[in-house]
Parts: structure tokens; C-alpha cells; sequence
């Protein structure tokens, strides 16, 4: 007779040994994040491109998000961290300040990258290096503000870690898309799925204050969702999380008795995977689309073609 195995409890993460995030080194800096710049006449460039596949596809992505702006509609990007860390938030803040992206989602790991780039500038550890010593992810700093965010759950982790960075006076503040949707008020939530993200190994994480403030942001985000019809839901960089998130978000506002019919979805990533092109493109609505290409250069191209048709 074999002998019962002990049934597992969880670990401890009381003796966890951290670090301060300033000795880190970081394999991304804002020296290398890309800038908005202005360019006259661009929409030339955008109709020269063949009228097929996918230069159709971008142009008619450009035209939706246009006329969803002028029309006073949501245009909601959802986003993966390797955004954030390809140095495109300014790209984003400046299409938020321009009243073009109406509301921003994110994974929890892009919440980390967007807190250490506005208090280090720079984010994105040597993960081969670290993990060999069992310090991967143990820059207490991180942890610690994103807990305190949570510990005000009511607010929504988006929100509420928004308004830290602005109240602490980060260093680099300006590059925080958070920080700029408390700034400008627009709705910027946070979907964590435990376990997923470093600061979880933390002894200083409450896993019911990241649930619930994530909750709220999830609540946040359904409101907005309940408001898209004639706009616009941009999944960048984003194959499991954000795609996921949509599709129960599109639920609740349908269920509740929202019109969401007549919509664009685009999914922009450098594969394309399952995910996005099931639950984004594919399934909510007639008018999807997918792009293929690097963030770092397809995020700049899709905002000056939006800036060239406005």
C-alpha cells in the first residue's frame, strides 16, 4: 500500500530576501523611448500604400479611429507590458492628451514597467542573470507601491497607483501612462491574474487587495466597454490577459442591456495568436481586423496616420 502523500500548504514568503530597485541593472531606459513628433503630410504616404491586405487593413483602421474620435466615441487601447518596454508610452500619453485614446487597459506586469520607468527611468531586469540567484523580480520598491496602491481598493489599482506617482513626485512621472490618465482623468485600469507578476512573490503583497482593486478596474473597464458602440478596441501586444478581459467585459454591457453592435477591433502584434484573433477580431464583431509588425515601429505609424487624417 503506497503511503499517502502530504497534502501541500502554501509557502511562506515572510524570509523572501529583496533589493532596492537602484541597484538593479535594467535592460530598458527612457533614453531609448520613442518620441511623438509632428509630420506634415503624411496621409500621402498612407494612400500610397496598395489598397490590399494589410495597407488596407491599416488604412481602414486609421479611418475608424478618426471617425470614432469625431464622433466622440470610446477609442480603448488595450496593451501588453513589451509595449511599454519597447519605449512607446510616450506615443500613448501623447494620443491621450490629444483626446484620441479615451481609456487605456493593462496586464499587471505593464502596471510594473510603467511604475519603475517614472521612478528609476528605466525598467526590464536581466532575467537570465537574476534568476539563476533566486533574485528575479525582488526590487522591493515595486512591490511595495503597487501594495500600497492596492491597499486602497475602492479606487482601482489603475487609478490609485496613478495618483501615487503623481503625489510621491516621481522623478520620470511624464513617461507614466498612468500617471497621465489620473492627470487627464481618463480611465486607465489594471487586470492582474495572480502569480503571474514578480511583485507577487513579495511578502509584502495582500492578494485580496490586488484582487479586489483589480476588480474594480475590471468594473471600470465594463463601463466603458457599454459605451462602444460606433468606437473603437485596439488590442496591442496583448495574446491571453487583455483578449480575455474583453470578451467578459463585452458580456457584462450586453448583458445589462448595452447596444455594442456596430464597433472596430484591431489586433496589433508582432504573431498573431488565438487569443486576440478569436475573442478580439473574430467573435464580437463583423469589423475586425489584424496587423502584424513590431510595436515599436507600428504604434508611431498608426499615430501620425491618425494625426495626418485629423
Amino acid at each position: 500500500m503506497k503511503k499517502q502523500k502530504k497534502a501541500n500548504k502554501p509557502i511562506d514568503l515572510e524570509k523572501i530576501k529583496t533589493y532596492s530597485i537602484k541597484k538593479r541593472k535594467n535592460l530598458v531606459n527612457i533614453g531609448q523611448s520613442g518620441k511623438p513628433i509632428e509630420f506634415k503630410n503624411f496621409n500621402k504616404f498612407i494612400d500610397s500604400l496598395p489598397k490590399v491586405l494589410a495597407a488596407d487593413a491599416l488604412r481602414n483602421v486609421i479611418d475608424n479611429i478618426v471617425k470614432a474620435h469625431n464622433k466622440d466615441r470610446q477609442v480603448v487601447l488595450a496593451i501588453g507590458a513589451h509595449v511599454i518596454k519597447c519605449g512607446l508610452s510616450s506615443i500613448v500619453i501623447d494620443l491621450m492628451k490629444r483626446g484620441i485614446i479615451t481609456a487605456v487597459a493593462m496586464n499587471g506586469a505593464g502596471a510594473i514597467h510603467d511604475y519603475e520607468i517614472s521612478l528609476i527611468g528605466g525598467t526590464s531586469e536581466d532575467v537570465l542573470h537574476s534568476l539563476k540567484d533566486g533574485t528575479f523580480g525582488m526590487a522591493k520598491e515595486t512591490a511595495e507601491a503597487i501594495q500600497d496602491a492596492a491597499s486602497v481598493p475602492e479606487c482601482g489599482l489603475g487609478r490609485a497607483l496613478g495618483d501615487k506617482i503623481i503625489k510621491d513626485k516621481n522623478k520620470h512621472k511624464q513617461y507614466s501612462i498612468l500617471a497621465e490618465g489620473a492627470r487627464l482623468n481618463i480611465p486607465i485600469t489594471v487586470h492582474v491574474a495572480i502569480g503571474t507578476e514578480t511583485i507577487h512573490m513579495h511578502p509584502c503583497i495582500s492578494g485580496a487587495d490586488m484582487g479586489e482593486s483589480s476588480h474594480v478596474d475590471f468594473r471600470k473597464l465594463c463601463s466603458v466597454v457599454s459605451e462602444l458602440e460606433g468606437g473603437v478596441w485596439l488590442n496591442v501586444g496583448s495574446a491571453v490577459i487583455m483578449p480575455e478581459v474583453f470578451l467578459k467585459a463585452i458580456t457584462v454591457a450586453r448583458n445589462l442591456g448595452r447596444k455594442i453592435k456596430n464597433f472596430t477591433t484591431v489586433n496589433m502584434d508582432m504573431i498573431q495568436h488565438y487569443r486576440p484573433q478569436t475573442n478580439v477580431v473574430n467573435r464580437p464583431t463583423t469589423h475586425g481586423y489584424s496587423i502584424t509588425g513590431h510595436h515599436e515601429i507600428m504604434l508611431p505609424l498608426l499615430r501620425l496616420g491618425i494625426l495626418s487624417k485629423l
